[in-house]
């Protein structure tokens, strides 16, 4: 806590500096898009799968996103039992939150037939390892998964019986998302009379309340969330608010960078998997 204060961390850090993150997609053959992140000891796997369904009623031309968190029991033995179940419901409502805006992504270009037919994205997170800083993780490999996400290209052929849906035979044409407006979280825990970003367990068992902040590459707020049993005041809050914003927009420079890094490699890319 006295280490906090005077911006040195027990791990050398700065109260501003992330731990070393690896990023790696199209890590599950069976999935449309899939991403594993691991962010210092937290290890979080994503996958994607776009299937066929109706639109909803209320948005009869747009596709949807379903989220599905599962907490391994494996990784931290709070889980055990019921244990992993509030966790989950927890990081499934964040999701929904950070998604619930027009702007995060463009889901008008999910539907395929108005009313009829719209593609449904399942979008799987299991939690291998707990680490801290659980939230941001999750985000940062929720947007990788996602961007690596190839839904098949679809053509709407009409006759006399109504609508036929075909469907491209060729895995190489299909359709990728724009995750340009994707949001990513930012977990600022106080400490003392500071605040930091990705803490570790032992912080985290320091600090009374943190602010979580959903942020897209512009600085757009999607969400904010104040997790914790502590109480922040107003000046805290409005500091830690600039500090996400400006954290937030270096982690999805970053975080492009690696996955453009990533494809431009193409087949050449040697796969690290599970057995790195």
């Amino acid at each position: 806590m006295h280490g906090v204060q005077e911006d040195l961390r027990v791990d050398g850090r700065g109260c501003e500096d992330y731990r070393c993150t690896e990023v790696e997609t199209d890590v599950i053959s069976n999935t449309s898009g899939s991403a594993r992140v691991k962010l210092g000891h937290t290890d979080i796997l994503v996958g994607v799968k776009a299937e066929m369904g109706t639109p909803k009623l209320e948005k009869p031309n747009e596709g949807c996103l379903e989220f599905f968190v599962d907490c391994s029991a494996n990784a931290t033995p709070e889980f055990e039992g019921r244990g992993g179940e509030e966790l989950s419901t927890e990081i499934t409502n964040i999701l929904y939150r950070m998604f619930n805006n027009e702007s995060s992504i463009n889901l008008k270009t999910l539907c395929i037939n108005p009313r009829q037919h719209c593609w449904i994205l399942y979008v799987d997170v299991l939690l291998l390892e707990c680490g801290g800083n659980l939230f941001d993780a999750i985000s940062i490999a929720v947007k990788a998964a996602l961007f690596n996400t190839r839904i098949p290209k679809v053509r709407v052929l009409e006759d006399e019986g109504g609508h036929e849906i075909e469907l491209s035979d060729d895995p190489f044409d299909c359709v990728r998302l724009s995750v340009y407006n994707i949001p990513c979280i930012v977990t600022l825990s106080k400490i003392g009379y500071r605040h930091v970003v990705d803490a570790t367990l032992q912080e985290e068992a320091c600090s009374l309340a943190s602010l979580l902040i959903s942020i897209t590459s512009q600085g757009v707020i999607t969400c904010i969330k104040k997790v914790g049993r502590g109480s922040l005041d107003p000046e805290s809050v409005f500091e830690m608010v600039q500090t996400g914003k400006r954290v937030g927009k270096l982690l999805h420079a970053s975080l492009q960078a690696i996955l453009d890094k990533e494809e431009s490699l193409g087949t050449a890319r040697k796969k690290v998997g599970f057995l790195g």
